[in-house]
């Protein structure tokens, strides 16, 4: 399907450029947020034996980068990846403590590169792929013999890396289910690795041979707090389990009971986080910790590193950094209740505020905990309600009021925290007239079915209910003014790491009055895919776009292209149909509220590369904008290969539709 749709989309290319002349321009109205993620200290020490201190960042626009600070001022010198296109996120880093060479693992494109502070002049070097299918690294670490061990996503594969003959040797999978891997190796000559995320456990590896076993307790519910697995490397140089079951240590391939456990030791990366096990003391017994990453979370813009010392004597002092950020992609654009539009950034996630024209834009900061994006974004009794991922927090911000982050009711903007304890990624969210607020969610990861919630600020009463079609996520979401129901778009979407078991799609209408389903179904679409987004189309009938964006490709769903629906959601039944034309290309990375009510009541909507305007009471479209048709790559952001593919769209304000591309915010003037 994938090859013979790019077939078609480079036999379209000269009619696209052809037409270009006669489409709207797209003007540029800023970037919202220029905020880092995957942030992470390295301490360590020069080759003449002095403290260092250097720092990886991650960005969509220009890609990874590390910063050396220095001690003294915190100034940051700044080396860039060398592809700064794919090679955005730090997804594992470890820095040697045996070279002080500063490895790092990239995703999307799964490549191990290296960074020697004694010859800076070298810059970021890329050793290349670290495996076949490899994409997204999750863990580094180094034994005794120099040996560089990779853990990787997808297939929870294992790589061996050899610094001097800069040979890769990929074991493979290492669980013949599992996607995460995160290894760890004992001076000892142990190797293991902990595995995740669907039925988390332990395997032993040789490290010869890569042959490997389970080994020790699993976790059989993600969702019992009870059960745990903390695998680690302590202070004597060898690994250890502790666990809900016991306390072990790693003996080559064999688990063995014990009494009592070390401590962490410092300078490993912790197994399944984005952290060292315990912080490094650098030379003269200077420790660092950033002040201001979002909480711990390695996100945001921080600015402030907090230098103490080991001797209570020496007094402690922040240093201020001037690492310079290109741009964080937009994840959501929504109108808010003054007139402006509001959203968030995707990886950090911060919350913007930008005016219509884009003479305005303010980096309002932290506004949750959430450290990913926010998915979806409402307007509520003069308020803006943001649903971000991880774990579906709920925050809200007041524009009337000051700026003060936190979980107080006099906070703004405020973090509601969690609706449940399984809606992770919130796909759709919306408000009903009763004045709650209605939220779908894919589930955690490693598991099936998602959640749609519901929560009222003003008693501050909430409920969810999982599943409401067995398997399925919500992800989008419908008031039907004459039913007053809700019409709900499910998709195949699974918590990242599980395995998708299903390929049709549905649909549910829900009663808010009974607050239960009312009726699921297809409305007679055959080889319904994702209900991606949801509008209303007049005289009771609603557009839907039905497709699947890449985040539910990469998890193994076949391509299919997006079509139009036009549905009877009184009579529950099809009115027609309609396959989109190839050269308009796939949904965005999620494809959500891609369809958007324009003047007149017109429905306009967006793939990954095209704005169309849908024929009232048809299913027949009219491309009204798109500038190029870039080949298609599951799994990775448009945008890593064309500065013009869609990844957000945002609404329509007069006759000015709003979206993003990667992370510039964007609009276009709607013909008459």
């Amino acid at each position: 399907m994938a090859k013979r749709l790019v077939f078609l989309i480079l036999l379209a290319l000269p009619l696209l450029k052809a037409g270009a002349a006669e489409m709207s321009e797209a003007r540029d109205l800023g970037i919202p947020i220029k905020g880092v993620s995957w942030v992470r200290l390295h301490a360590g020490k020069t080759a003449d034996g002095a403290p260092s201190l250097l720092a990886t960042m991650s960005q969509t626009n220009g890609g990874l980068f590390v910063i050396d600070i220095d001690l003294d001022t915190g100034h940051c010198t700044q080396f860039a990846v060398q592809d700064r296109k794919n090679s955005s996120f730090s997804t594992a880093t470890f820095r040697s403590l045996q070279t002080g060479i500063l490895y790092i693992g990239s995703a999307w494109d799964g490549h191990l590169h290296q960074f020697d502070p004694a010859r800076p002049g070298k810059g970021i070097e890329d050793l290349g792929p670290i495996a076949k299918g490899v994409t997204f690294p999750t863990g580094i670490n180094e034994s005794q013999d120099g040996a560089i061990w990779i853990g990787s996503y997808p297939g929870a594969n294992l790589t061996k890396f050899e610094p001097k003959s800069k040979i890769f040797t990929s074991f493979g999978r290492m669980d013949e289910s599992e996607q995460y891997l995160y290894p760890l190796a004992g001076d000892d000559g142990s190797l293991a690795a902990l595995v995740r995320v669907v039925r988390p456990h332990l395997v032993a590896i040789d490290p010869k041979t890569g042959v490997h076993r389970e080994v020790g307790p699993s976790i059989t519910d993600t969702l019992d707090k009870s059960q745990f697995l903390r695998f680690f490397k302590g202070t004597d140089r060898r690994l250890y389990l502790d666990s809900h079951t016991g306390k072990y240590r790693i003996e080559g391939t064999l688990l063995v009971s014990v009494k009592h456990l070390p401590e962490p030791m410092a300078g490993i990366h912790a197994a399944g986080e984005h952290r060292y096990q315990n912080p490094l003391v650098m030379p003269g017994g200077w420790q660092a910790h950033l002040m201001d990453d979002g909480g711990g979370k390695g996100s945001g813009a921080p600015r402030r590193i907090l230098l103490s010392n080991t001797d209570p004597l020496v007094a402690s002092r922040i240093l201020n950094l001037d690492w310079v950020g290109g741009g964080s992609n937009v994840h959501v654009i929504e109108l808010g209740p003054d007139g402006m539009l509001y959203g968030s950034s995707y990886l950090p996630n911060l919350l913007y505020r930008a005016s219509l024209d884009g003479s305005k834009l303010d980096h309002l900061g932290q506004h949750t905990f959430a450290a990913g994006q926010a998915y979806s974004v409402t307007s509520l009794d003069e308020k803006v309600y943001l649903a971000s991922y991880p774990q579906a927090r709920l925050s809200v911000y007041d524009p009337k009021r000051p700026l003060s982050f936190g979980i107080e009711a006099g906070d703004n903007p405020r973090d509601l925290g969690r609706l449940d304890d399984v809606g992770y990624r919130p796909n759709a969210m919306i408000a009903s007239p009763d004045g709650k607020l209605w939220i779908g969610s894919g589930p955690d990861y490693g598991l099936m079915g998602g959640t749609l919630a519901w929560y009222n600020p003003k008693t501050e009463q909430k409920a969810s209910h999982r599943a409401i079609v067995p398997d399925m996520s919500p992800s989008s979401l419908l008031w039907l003014p004459e039913s007053e129901k809700l019409l709900v778009g499910m998709s195949i979407e699974a918590g990242t790491g599980a395995t998708i078991t299903k390929f049709d799609g549905a649909f549910a209408l829900w009663d808010p009055k009974t607050d239960s389903l009312d009726w699921s179904g297809d409305f007679g679409i055959e080889g319904l895919a994702d209900v991606t987004s949801l509008a209303l189309a007049g005289d009771g009938l609603v557009y839907a776009l039905i497709g699947r964006g890449d985040h539910v490709v990469s998890a193994g769903a076949p391509e299919i292209a997006p079509r139009i629906a036009l549905i009877d959601a009184k009579s529950r039944t099809l009115v027609s149909s309609a396959w989109l034309p190839d050269e308009f290309g796939p949904l965005s990375w999620h494809g959500s509220y891609s369809l958007r009510t324009g003047p007149g009541g017109i429905v306009y909507g967006a793939t990954g590369y095209c704005i169309f305007r849908i024929e009232p009471g048809t299913c027949q479209v009219e491309r009204i904008w798109q500038r190029d048709q870039p080949e298609m790559r599951s799994g990775a952001w448009h945008t890593a290969l064309s500065p013009n593919a869609i990844d957000i769209v945002g609404p329509i304000v007069g006759n000015e539709f709003y979206f993003a591309t990667g992370w510039l915010l964007r609009s276009i003037t709607l013909p008459e």
